[in-house]
Formats: C-alpha cells, structure tokens, sequence
C-alpha cells in the first residue's frame, strides 16, 4: 500500500510540524558508543556527524563493492560534487549487520545543501530494523515529520541475530516524488516548492550501527 500525499495535504502537515532537533535515536540509556579504528574516511568523503560529535568514534571504509560503516555518533556521508536534479533515482542497498540496543535507522538523503554548514538542508528516508519507514526533511537544526515511523510489509526486519537488508530508492519525477523500499513503493508525495530533490545524494547512518552499503548511485 502506498501513501500518496497531495500539495494541499503536505502544506498544512508541514506548517503544523514540530521542528525537532533531528535525532532519530534519543536514548537517554544509550550514549555512543566507542569506536576502535575511527576518524579516516574514504577520499573524496565528507562526514558529518550529529551535535558536532568526534570523528574518532566513526568507522568507514571503502570496500570492493561498496562501503562499510561502524559508528558511535550518527552520521551523513557524502561526496560535495555527487549531485542531482531533476528527474532521477538516488538508490542504495543497506545491511544492518548486527542488532543495537535500540532499533535505529538508515537510509537516503537528497536535495542536500550546505551540508558543511549550519543552515544544512536535506530531505531523508529510512528504515529500521523494525520493519518501519520515515520521511523528514531537515533545515538547520530543525527537522519536519513528512511520514512519522510507519510500519509496511515491504521492508525487511531484522532476523534473530539483528541482521536486515534493505534496497531504497528515491525516485524524483516532474509531478511527485516516490519512496521505494525493496522494489515496492511506500510513500509519494506530489511535487511541491519546499519538497526540494535537487542538490547533493549521500546516505545517513544513525548512531551504534553496524551498516554496510552496496549499489549506492543515481540514475538519470
């Protein structure tokens, strides 16, 4: 089943949003965890983690087919010049490899700009081990609920040792903007000015995850 949003909805839904300090794991019994081998990054990577954390408890390595991220603070990954605009598909197959003591999420950003800075912008989709789906958008230190924690029989739950896998897909159109998870759409959203695609495609990563990531790209 898929959630289609109209203009008129998104508008009212978003001009009643809380702004949030945009963290997705507020645990008050699970702080960061310490991270051996952190703070190198592959070349060409940026990373920017959640409340200004250390590098040093973040992991992440280039591997043959893809990358592998171990972290303690939350994170987004991404390369400055990996942008895109209109029509096109942002896409990435993520594997949860072992369970956190709380579910946590992973999954896409698009319409990223000024990542490096403090008015950061982007738009993100993810999913957690649960079997359940969110949709934000983050301006600043704000963020805005487009989808709150939904449940859908498309995303794959961990299975007894905490292991998922889950392929996303962002798919930017002329008149909507559609959320894909394993091949199955699970949100759309009709094309409206502050529901912004274009700009910078990377990955967010929440915090105690073990996560590997494979076919990450874009496709026109």
């Amino acid at each position: 089943m898929t959630m289609r949003m109209p203009f008129c909805m998104l508008l009212f839904f978003l001009v009643l949003a809380s702004p949030a300090a945009a963290q997705e794991h507020m645990h008050g019994d699970d702080p960061d965890e310490a991270v051996e081998g952190g703070g190198a990054i592959p070349e060409g990577w940026h990373v920017r983690t959640d409340r200004g954390s250390s590098m040093d408890d973040v992991r992440f390595m280039k591997m043959a087919h893809g990358y592998h991220v171990v972290l303690g603070p939350a994170a987004v990954f991404y390369k400055p010049e990996m942008t895109a605009s209109g029509a096109f598909t942002a896409h990435a197959t993520f594997t949860q490899n072992k369970a956190p003591r709380h579910p946590e999420a992973y999954g896409l950003i698009v319409g990223g700009k000024d990542l490096d800075q403090e008015g950061q912008d982007y738009l993100y989709f993810l999913v957690r081990q649960t079997g359940e789906f969110l949709i934000k958008h983050r301006a600043g230190s704000e963020t805005h609920t487009l989808t709150a924690w939904t449940a859908h029989e498309a995303i794959h739950k961990a299975d007894d040792a905490g292991k998922a896998s889950n392929t996303l897909a962002v798919r930017s159109e002329p008149d909507r903007v559609r959320f894909l998870a394993n091949g199955v759409e699970v949100a759309a959203f009709d094309r409206a000015p502050m529901l912004n695609t274009d700009g910078v495609v990377g990955f967010r990563v929440n915090h105690n995850l073990d996560v590997t990531i494979t076919d990450f790209g874009v496709e026109k």
